[in-house]
């Protein structure tokens, strides 16, 4: 199998997989994209004519990833055209960015708690998810250090 075909395999493959765990499709298969690229940067022309969409869709994408630090957005050096990036190690980079996504949904539970009577049934139900949120939070800095030294295992330190 050739490098191009296999490229465009893995892009189908992960992003089924990412669309399946509830990403959107084009989302899923730009970030693909990007994560099997020689350098992990493309323009949007090039996403586009790669996946065979519209540049309209790409831009849609794109901005979406970015939003959520999927990728993120570069400008070309002496260009005006703008580079979408995809780090090594980005899925470290996105999990250790869930206080971002955590800390508003804490914040609506502490309310929600704060403004439900004492004897309110679904006070439980909100602590309950208020109070996961804050131990994954807890946990996060934990699993960063411990992926540190398993990086270093590896020997995928940079």
């Amino acid at each position: 199998m050739s490098t191009d075909s296999a490229r465009d395999s893995f892009v189908e493959r992960m992003g089924g997989a990412l669309t399946s765990a509830g990403l959107a499709r084009l989302p899923s298969r730009v970030f693909a994209a990007l994560l099997v690229d020689d350098d992990g940067r493309m323009t949007a022309a090039e996403i586009a004519g790669g996946l065979g969409v519209s540049p309209a869709g790409v831009s849609g994408a794109v901005r979406y990833l970015d939003g959520v630090g999927m990728i993120r957005r570069e400008r070309e050096r002496g260009s005006r055209r703008d580079v979408f990036v995809v780090d090594d190690d980005a899925w470290h980079g996105m999990t250790v960015r869930l206080d971002q996504f955590y800390a508003p949904l804490i914040a609506a539970l502490d309310r929600g708690l704060a403004e439900l009577p004492a004897d309110d049934p679904a006070r439980r139900r909100l602590r309950l998810a208020r109070e996961f949120l804050a131990f994954v939070l807890a946990e996060m800095s934990d699993l960063d250090e411990r992926w540190a030294v398993r990086r270093a295992e590896l020997g995928l330190d940079d």
